[in-house]
């Protein structure tokens, strides 16, 4: 019974908007440490919403994250992030454009926000422009109707904003 414990108290979780959601979780569900990656919509101004209508609720395309931070931190999940995102960018990534692909980080542990804080800080010396990228506690979450699961293994050719031939090659 205390291993289960210690298993759950060991998986954590954070939500990333990073553009298109869909080479977002392509990518994080190649890291290892990575338990789980679900696309959805993140911090709008109302508890549903769908695909059709991000724009009137102002949901961000997010990809919540599960991970085993024995196996992976939440700093090297980070790393990776600001390397498959422009963090200048506001509203856009790649050929996307509109507030629902903002890049953000949301967490649902308080406790996160130091190492969230610590990691902008140290990625904005890389850069003369601001950092764009949404700070803050997650406010409401729903996932993404199922075409969008796992969108890129269904549609090996589909679209992607993301490099996921370069990007993986970081993955340690």
């Amino acid at each position: 019974m205390n291993s289960e414990r210690d298993e759950m108290e060991n998986i954590k979780e954070i939500y990333l908007a990073g553009g298109c959601f869909w080479g977002v979780e392509a990518f994080f569900k190649k890291v290892p440490g990575v338990m789980e990656t679900t696309a959805g919509y993140a911090n709008g101004r109302t508890l549903s919403t769908n695909y059709y209508i991000l724009k009137e609720t102002d949901h961000s395309e997010a990809v919540h994250i599960k991970y085993d931070r024995n196996q992976v931190s939440l700093e090297t999940i980070l790393d990776y992030y600001f390397n498959i995102i422009d963090p200048t960018s506001l509203n856009r990534q790649g050929h996307d454009i509109g507030r629902q692909y903002r890049t953000g980080i949301y967490y649902t542990d308080s406790e996160d926000t130091k190492i969230i804080r610590n990691r902008i800080t140290e990625e904005q010396k890389k850069y003369s422009d601001k950092i764009q990228v949404e700070v803050t506690s997650l406010k409401n979450y729903i996932p993404a109707e199922e075409y969008h699961q796992d969108y890129l293994d269904k549609n090996p050719g589909g679209y992607c904003h993301i490099n996921m031939a370069e990007a993986v090659k970081i993955i340690k």
